[in-house]
């Protein structure tokens, strides 16, 4: 809507309340109309604020923004012919695409799972500020942080606790010894490596994270391996911490617990260990790109440091449980975990 519209609307509404004011001359009526008037031209001089987008149902929590405002605040051109509500935005070193009606998003290459989808909004795409500030922000434009010295590794499972089992794959089987090989190249680069667990014993969610906690770790990583329905899904994904007032990415747009956690404290350094991470283990395993995701983990609630959570691959996969089965690959695995890490410590070294 323009700007001229807006006072034909407004003149047009003063005129009629104008009219009914002549046959109605109670005071207690004329303010009643009177603030019909005020309200309504607030209204539609709202729906035009520039680089704002009112906000749908879906995503009310948080305001939402303008994609194409934001990316020429941020000198990111839009790229022309996206199709089927696809956008894409560069420079020289960044490259952003979106989809409309979608929280799929690609920054760099790498697949990032959105907190909200991307709304149309009188014909502008439009991001929600919860995702510019937690989520694209943070990997753009990386805060100085403290550099790790102390990794915690946590092997997911163990003990009575098999994880996923597929067949002859048990997901506990393969943690531990990925985590043993990760924890020896972590050293030789320069970093200390500990373990939430150094053989096959139980040990509960809540004290992985007490465990890092305690020992006064640097990061935090959970090491797993999926399922998921034979021949349908492979690949890796990386998971942290879903923002409070925020949906996590399996939960399908559904918000249960939204109060702030602890490890909500680290959200942005969170989201940029992740994203590394992702795109290491995509990039130097060749592995399928499932996605940088959001999830309330119990052992990601209380970590008090950065702290992430790994799918390394499918066992229900009959290619993937073939190579995480071998200790070849889960070597390139840990290396590429290395990488990441590197990745991330140069990212936030002030």
């Amino acid at each position: 809507m323009q700007t001229i519209s807006i006072f034909v609307i407004a003149i047009r509404l003063r005129l009629w309340i104008n009219a009914r004011l002549k046959s109605h001359p109670m005071i207690c009526l004329r303010m009643k109309l009177n603030w019909i008037f005020l309200l309504t031209l607030t209204l539609l001089v709202e729906t035009v604020q520039p680089g704002h987008c009112r906000a749908s149902q879906d995503v009310a929590r948080t305001t939402t923004i303008s994609l194409r405002q934001w990316a020429g605040q941020n000198d990111l051109t839009p790229v022309a012919g996206g199709k089927d509500g696809q956008f894409e935005f560069t420079n020289a070193s960044t490259r952003l695409t979106f989809k409309t009606n979608s929280p799929l998003a690609e920054i760099n290459g790498v697949r990032v799972w959105l907190c909200d989808p991307i709304i149309p909004l009188a014909g502008e795409p439009c991001v929600s500020s919860l995702d510019l500030r937690a989520t694209i922000e943070p990997i753009l434009v990386p805060q100085p942080a403290k550099v790790p010295a102390t990794i915690c590794l946590d092997p997911g499972h163990g003990g009575k606790d098999t994880g996923g089992v597929f067949g002859q794959f048990v997901e506990k089987q393969y943690t531990l010894p990925l985590a043993q090989e990760l924890a020896g190249q972590l050293s030789a680069a320069g970093f200390r490596a500990i373990l939430t667990r150094t053989k096959d014993t139980f040990v509960e969610l809540e004290e992985r994270p007490s465990f890092a906690n305690r020992k006064k770790a640097g990061l935090f990583i959970s090491l797993h391996f999926n399922m998921g329905a034979p021949g349908e899904a492979r690949g890796v994904e990386v998971y942290c911490l879903t923002p409070a007032k925020s949906a996590s990415t399996n939960d399908k747009g559904k918000i249960a617990n939204t109060s702030p956690l602890p490890g909500n404290r680290q959200d942005a350094q969170n989201v940029l260990l992740a994203f590394e991470l992702q795109k290491s283990l995509v990039k130097n395993l060749g592995a399928e790109d499932r996605g940088l995701r959001r999830a309330r983990f119990e052992v990601l609630r209380s970590a008090k440091m950065p702290a992430v959570l790994i799918e390394g691959g499918f066992l229900s996969d009959s290619v993937e449980q073939k190579k995480i089965a071998d200790p070849k690959y889960r070597n390139q695995m840990a290396a590429a975990i290395v990488r990441g890490v590197l990745a991330y410590q140069h990212m936030v070294k002030s």
